[in-house]
């Protein structure tokens, strides 16, 4: 008995609700092997090195260690 013989035969002993619950679950199974299938043949992206440069201000200000306002009430 192939797979597709066997599929058929346990459907038709299938209850109406639950040939719609399996009929979701199979396109979903579809859709997440194809998003999977295409996400493995992508190339990995080349990592660029300074691209965060200039967006961290050096030295740090004198208040940097200071309790910020925000957790006053948490702090006293």
């Amino acid at each position: 008995m192939t797979i597709d013989n066997e599929i058929l035969q346990t459907i038709t002993q299938m209850s109406e609700p639950l040939k719609q619950e399996l009929l979701h679950y199979a396109k979903y199974l579809i859709s997440s092997h194809s998003t999977n299938i295409s996400k493995e043949n992508l190339p990995p992206q080349k990592r660029r090195s300074g691209i965060l440069k200039g967006t961290f201000v050096l030295p740090l200000p004198d208040d940097f260690d200071e309790p910020l306002d925000d957790f006053k009430e948490y702090m006293e």
